[in-house]
């Protein structure tokens, strides 16, 4: 299969879905003439023109209002927002709008509404640009939620949402619009709430979603070179809707469960996905849920103060011997 940056697995899926459909738009901050800050629209206005590839003002709440009425009126919007940060700024139209149209007017409308962009850390934005906003808007019904990490999924899930009747959040980790993976040729999508299996293994279930599921393969490696411990690795991909039973099947397999995740520990998805293990696998649990998240603080500037304050492979390997019974 054609080997592609996750950048350019996202574009690809746009402007796919933009020629299959003429419905679908593009707004937001400098993605026409300026290719937006990550590149993903790169190249996009000049294949598409300025009606379907907008360059909006630096206004959240107004775009996204703006979307939300013309996916109610028949269109298919993308909303790029230049960091999820920002889009605390458009809350109140996503979680009372986007979210609850279709509830409000009983099915006879719908919001079939995309909105992507970079989330959490890893590239040195500091405090107020390196949210990891999953739990956040994981918690609402009526949004779907997807943090894809591997370029295949990130364009398998893009058309997946732009074809979905509902709104949907796609949550890109900034740190891995560069990285390179297979894509297949042709037409195809990634089902909504259904987990990955990133890695087979039987002594422990190693339990991630976005960036993190790559730290989780390379310390599945360094556990079966270093110390024989076979881990799964399970990529959640999906926060919701949520896939419980490959989470459960996976726990009752290994009898042991390490959860990661970059945000914060409290009331998080990592919260989640311990109590749905405890709720339907505790028989087969040999040993406590683990769970390592980020520090609970504002994320620093400074590059070796960020890469403190999240997950690291000596962390999660610690709580694998923990739940193994290796270390005290």
């Amino acid at each position: 299969m054609p080997v592609m940056t996750y950048r350019d697995a996202i574009k690809s899926a746009m402007a796919e879905e933009m020629e299959r459909d003429e419905s679908v738009v593009l707004l937001g901050e400098d993605i026409g003439l300026y290719g937006g800050t990550h590149l993903v629209t790169d190249g996009l206005l000049d294949k598409f023109g300025s009606k379907r590839v907008i360059d909006t003002p630096i206004a959240e709440g107004g775009f996204t209002g703006a979307a939300i009425g013309m996916a109610m009126m028949g269109m298919r919007p993308i909303v790029e927002m230049m960091t999820w940060n920002f889009s605390f700024q458009a809350a109140d139209q996503i979680i009372q709008n986007a979210a609850k149209i279709r509830y409000f007017s009983g099915g006879q409308a719908s919001v079939p509404l995309v909105i992507r962009g970079p989330n959490g850390g890893g590239v040195q934005l500091s405090a107020q640009h390196t949210h990891s906003l999953e739990g956040f808007y994981g918690h609402f019904p009526g949004l779907k939620v997807v943090a894809p990490v591997t370029p295949h999924d990130a364009k398998g899930m893009m058309i997946e949402a732009i074809r979905d009747p509902d709104p949907v959040l796609i949550l890109e980790a900034g740190a891995l619009y560069g990285t390179k993976g297979e894509v297949p040729e042709g037409e195809y999508t990634v089902e909504f709430g259904k987990a990955r299996i990133a890695r087979e293994g039987t002594d422990v279930s190693l339990i991630g979603y976005g960036r993190q599921v790559n730290l989780l393969l390379k310390v599945a490696e360094r556990l079966q070179a270093d110390e024989g411990i076979t881990a799964e690795v399970i990529d959640v991909r999906s926060i919701r809707p949520f896939d419980e039973e490959t989470l459960v099947n996976s726990v009752m397999k290994t009898n042991r469960a390490v959860v990661v995740e970059e945000q914060w520990r409290w009331f998080s998805v990592a919260s989640e996905v311990a109590a749905s293990i405890q709720e339907h696998a505790f028989d087969y649990l040999d040993a406590p849920v683990e769970r390592v998240s980020g520090a609970e603080t504002p994320a620093p500037y400074a590059r070796n103060l960020e890469a403190a304050a999240f997950p690291n492979e000596e962390q999660i390997i610690d709580a694998v011997r923990r739940v193994a019974y290796r270390r005290a």
